[in-house]
């Protein structure tokens, strides 16, 4: 199963760079803002994008110790959004190691 969630983080993270970096050579976020801001579906969209990353966001700071890498991985979330969500993932299926169940992933034990 820990493959699994590694091969899916990996695939987010290379779906979600190639996304950003396409769009970014594209258009600028700010001028994209300007022209979408109008469309209720895309305030729809950014809405439920963001309430999601809050309810990840929330998991992250219960399982972490210290309020300064909560607080730096909220950063981190809102504006990097899946791509942070991916990269704090497979920095926890690390501590897992091979054969062991993935109850750790869901405690608040982050190291080993």
């Amino acid at each position: 199963m820990k493959t699994a969630l590694i091969a899916v983080c990996c695939l987010v993270l290379v779906i979600m760079l190639y996304a950003t970096i396409s769009a970014s050579l594209h258009q600028d976020i700010i001028s994209a803002t300007r022209q979408l801001w109008p469309d209720p579906w895309f305030r729809a969209t950014l809405a439920d994008a963001y309430c999601g990353f809050l309810f990840f966001w929330l998991w992250v700071a219960w399982r972490e110790q210290s309020v300064v890498r909560g607080a730096l991985w909220f950063v981190l979330i809102m504006t990097l959004g899946n791509i942070a969500m991916a990269c704090y993932l497979l920095l926890q299926l690390r501590h897992i190691r091979k054969g062991e169940d993935l109850h750790r992933l869901f405690s608040r034990t982050v190291s080993p």
